[in-house]
This record gives C-alpha cells, sequence and structure tokens, in this order.
C-alpha cells in the first residue's frame, strides 16, 4: 500500500524520509530501479506543487527493494529533469495501488 504525505517543502519530506531509514539516493542509482522493477516497490509518495513557479513541482518517492534497502527518488517536473525516469517510477506507483 503507498501512503500519501503532505510536507511544507521537499526537504522536509526527505528529512522524514531518512528518519524513517530512505537512505539510499536512487536518484544516483535509478538504473537500478529500471533494469529490475521487479525488485522495487514504491512505499510512499509525495507530491510538492510549487505556488508560485509550476517548475518547482516535485515528487518525491520512498522506494524499497526486496533486499530491504531503502532509499528515495526525487522527481521533479523542469525541462532538464529525468523524464524517462520520472514517468517509469510514476507507472510503478500506479501499479501499486
Amino acid at each position: 500500500m503507498i501512503r500519501m504525505y503532505h510536507y511544507a517543502t521537499v526537504s522536509k519530506a526527505l528529512d522524514q524520509l531518512h528518519e524513517k531509514g530512505f537512505t539510499c539516493d536512487f536518484n544516483l542509482n535509478s538504473d537500478l530501479i529500471k533494469k529490475n522493477p521487479e525488485k522495487f516497490e514504491i512505499v510512499h509518495v509525495y507530491r510538492y506543487e510549487g505556488e508560485s513557479d509550476p517548475g518547482d513541482e516535485a515528487v518525491v518517492y520512498g522506494i524499497k527493494s526486496t533486499s530491504g534497502k531503502k532509499g528515495v527518488y526525487v522527481a521533479g517536473f523542469s525541462a532538464d529533469s529525468d523524464q524517462e525516469t520520472a514517468k517509469f517510477l510514476f507507472d510503478l506507483s500506479i501499479r501499486g495501488r
């Protein structure tokens, strides 16, 4: 089951997830998820919408692997964000519901 959280900022969401043991940075290891999607599960989702700038929108995912590794992935919606990974993670979260 995916849990949705609402925090004031992305950094607050990351702090809270870190306290829950989500310490791996999957932004740096996104290929692991792309190559082995069956080994990962999205367990927390946090969506942050910038009040004044749509470019500030982001989604923070708390991800857990079958081996027990827990980490985060932050998907932004700016033009330079990794849209392939963001879409892949979004599709994973839909399947998990």
